[in-house]
């Protein structure tokens, strides 16, 4: 059993800027398919050089969609492990925060991968639209049901923007838990040119199932997805999902 408790965490954030001309589905050219084989060679190269991976529960990852993909969100290199580390054969698209979009790194290198961009906080029906038309493809769709980043070094609590994808697509959730991936602990490896020991766990997919009751359903499923999320990592990470003791 799971709870939700300690340790508090600030409010999430709501995007400022209201771009929707910008949010939709990525098509799959020919060129892109390219790019997207190049950037998953490279986040393969900087995860060797970076990062020292122990991978478990491959089997359990779906080679083809339609999936979910729900993660836990550390740090920076969360998107290099799982690129780097996570089998598939289907296309796997990513939603990612609107601002990203403007940063003079990370900004151009996800446009040439193609990203279903949110304004976070606030109702972003075409996001939703862009994944369920993924999932509806048969692709695969990533998230992170918290909304952000970490700030509390453990799962924060999450959003029901997954639990609505899943029930509404009749998708199967796939939850990925990762450690290790903190900034602190990346970056200070970095500098002493020492590779950070990070883990990624894969755990068995599972349905959410309709209930009469939408607002019932959709917390219920987001309960669900997070502690699916928790299972998968140490007391440490859990956060507003630690274990109850009593």
């Amino acid at each position: 059993m799971f709870m939700q408790n300690q340790p508090s965490s600030p409010p999430k954030p709501v995007t400022e800027v209201w771009r929707p001309e910008l949010v939709a589905l990525p098509q799959l050219t020919f060129g892109r398919r390219i790019v997207r084989g190049f950037i998953r060679a490279l986040a393969k190269l900087v995860a060797f050089l970076t990062l020292r991976p122990e991978i478990r529960g491959l089997e359990n990852f779906p080679r083809h969609g339609p999936a979910l993909v729900v993660i836990n969100h550390l740090g920076d290199a969360d998107a290099v492990l799982l690129l780097a580390a996570l089998p598939y054969l289907s296309p796997i698209e990513a939603i990612g925060k609107i601002e990203l979009n403007d940063h003079p790194f990370v900004g151009p290198v996800f446009r040439a991968y193609g990203i279903i961009w949110v304004h976070r906080g606030r109702p972003d029906r075409k996001a939703l639209r862009a994944a369920l038309e993924a999932l509806a493809e048969g692709r695969l769709v990533t998230l992170a049901p918290e909304g952000r980043q970490s700030v509390i070094g453990g799962l924060e609590e999450g959003h029901d923007g997954a639990a609505f994808l899943a029930l509404r697509s009749g998708s199967p959730i796939v939850p990925v838990a990762m450690t290790g991936v903190e900034n602190s602990n990346v970056y200070s490896h970095m500098k002493k040119l020492r590779r950070a020991p990070v883990t990624l766990s894969v755990g068995k997919p599972f349905f959410l199932q309709e209930r009469p009751d939408r607002q019932e359903m959709l917390r219920e499923g987001t309960r669900q997805i997070m502690e699916a999320l928790a299972g998968l990592l140490p007391e440490a990470y859990r956060g507003k999902y630690r274990s109850n003791a009593d």
